[in-house]
């Protein structure tokens, strides 16, 4: 079988596979199962070489056709669905629009490595650098005062662990090089390195200040030589997602040598909320960075995407809550949460191109060059991560051209629609309030005007509240995360599919509820 002849045939059996069928799904559901049976996973595995078997399989070759026929018959029954049907409500997880999808197919046939920016050889670089300034359009991140138009520093990334690991690696080289005196600051911790950049500035500690941050935000602290430690929580007692802008002045200000960043939540993982109310608080923070020559880097992983929703009363209380976030140093974005692109995708944008440069550039590496001392595009390998990086622009672009403003805001709307349809039945409704609790409970935590697109909730009996996800994810008709909230186990639900359908998927999800806690009342487990 020649090659073209081949990959069409793969690609038609990748589409039969991943296929969705009406009712796929058992009882009430119409959907595709959200987890593989048993029976699919314990195949799967026994399709896979035994430990101690792995040269018997090299030592021969199963061939490209019955290779593909084991991944699309075997190993893909045994696959979850988030991406075949909408009600996968895990951890905060985006399926792929289909021109995502169809783009990410075209990314593999071409297979470019985006790392020079090479105008003369390849549109790559162009492409990528579109879809950034048309996010930042979306996002409305070039909105406010003349300073607040240019995000010159911007680059795809593998994910939002990654890009915090850029905020904190920038914000590190900033907070470090505005103590360093003048002839020490063109070489910075890039060059100086951390520990020998801290003493000529005479800094004792760098600390990051945050509330309720994601654990990325520990892992990215850990990787750029800050350390897990120097992660500290200062939100407030009764809304602990929410920065305590007193306690965050009071660290700032203080005379032992410690510099800060400012790490600020859009929004926290468990609750959907944000760290900040609004446009009044971030430029307060604004001018306490200014002041204390602090970094603020925001994580808006999905948060962020609350300003994109469509500027009508419906979703005023999540726009003015995301507002002021374009005053920050730094933002992280994700693209495979809620813009529904393909793993893996992560954005970063940053103030200047200059602070990625100084921490990322490759040195001494002319055939790395692009050819031009003054590219309008700087070449990805220089403000990021990876010298050697897949194409993951183009899907993000595909998304953007082909829905637009007016799709994407559709889009994210019927997401918050259906997460605010779950919350307020859990609040509201006589016979899911009596079962569940909506959380948090207090100080208008639990408002559902105040809902993105998680929902966290927990069973009233401790016994149901104990059994409460496995049941759910046990159905395989939907899925939820398991976390803990205030010490006491409790359930999350993330909508972050394109696939939402409000009125169906709402009924489904209430009525599950209702049978759940109906069948543990009744005894039956």
């Amino acid at each position: 079988m020649d090659t073209d002849t081949f990959l069409t045939a793969s690609y038609a059996r990748t589409r039969a596979s991943a296929a969705v069928a009406a009712g796929t799904g058992t009882g009430a559901s119409s959907q595709p199962l959200t987890l593989p049976s048993a029976e699919a996973l314990a195949a799967a595995r026994a399709s896979l070489p035994a430990p101690g078997a792995e040269e018997a399989q090299l030592a021969r070759g199963l061939g490209a056709e019955a290779t593909m026929a084991q991944l699309t018959d075997t190993v893909a029954a045994a696959l979850d669905g988030h991406n075949r049907g909408g009600r996968y409500y895990g951890f905060v997880t985006g399926s792929a629009l289909p021109v995502a999808e169809a783009a990410d197919n075209l990314v593999s046939a071409f297979d470019c490595n985006v790392q020079v920016h090479l105008p003369g050889q390849s549109v790559a670089t162009d492409v990528e650098d579109a879809a950034l300034r048309l996010l930042l359009r979306l996002l409305r991140l070039d909105e406010g005062g003349e300073e607040q138009k240019t995000w010159a520093g911007r680059t795809f990334t593998t994910g939002a662990t990654a890009s915090n690991v850029l905020g904190l690696a920038c914000g590190r080289g900033a907070v470090v090089g505005a103590r360093l005196p003048p002839e020490a600051r063109d070489a910075g911790v890039g060059e100086l390195g951390l520990l020998e950049a801290c003493r000529v500035a005479g800094i004792a500690a760098i600390q990051v200040l945050t509330s309720a941050g994601h654990s990325s935000l520990s892992k990215a602290a850990s990787v750029v030589g800050l350390g897990r430690g120097a992660v500290r929580e200062v939100g407030t007692d009764d809304e602990p997602w929410r920065l305590d802008l007193d306690a965050v002045e009071r660290e700032l200000g203080r005379d032992d040598g410690v510099a800060s960043i400012i790490a600020v939540s859009a929004a926290e993982v468990n609750t959907g909320r944000f760290a900040t109310a609004g446009l009044e608080d971030m430029r307060r923070l604004r001018a306490l960075a200014d002041r204390y020559q602090a970094w603020i880097h925001v994580d808006g992983a999905f948060g962020v995407f609350a300003r994109a929703l469509p500027d009508t009363a419906e979703f005023a209380r999540l726009r003015e809550t995301a507002a002021g976030l374009e005053l920050a140093d730094s933002i992280t974005v994700d693209g495979h949460k809620l813009l529904n692109v393909p793993y893996d995708a992560g954005i970063f944008f940053t103030r200047e191109s200059a602070t990625l440069h100084a921490v990322f550039q490759n040195p001494n590496a002319a055939y790395l060059s692009s050819g031009s001392d003054t590219p309008s595009i700087p070449s990805p390998l220089n403000i990021g991560l990876e010298n050697s990086r897949r194409f993951r622009a183009l899907p993000a672009y595909a998304v953007l051209v082909s829905e637009g403003r007016p799709g994407v805001e559709a889009m994210l709307a019927r997401m918050v629609r259906l997460a605010r349809g779950v919350a307020a039945a859990l609040a509201r409704d006589p016979g899911l309030r009596d079962a569940y609790e909506l959380l948090p409970v207090g100080s208008g935590g639990g408002s559902v005007e105040d809902t993105h697109v998680i929902i966290l909730f927990r069973a009233r009996d401790d016994g149901l509240n104990a059994a409460l996800v496995s049941t759910i994810q046990g159905s395989r008709e939907w899925y939820v995360s398991g976390t803990t909230w205030e010490g006491r186990l409790a359930c999350r639900m993330a909508v972050s599919s394109w696939r939402v359908n409000v009125d169906e998927d709402l009924a489904f999800v209430t009525g599950s509820l209702a049978k759940i806690a109906q069948d543990w009342r009744d005894g039956i487990r």
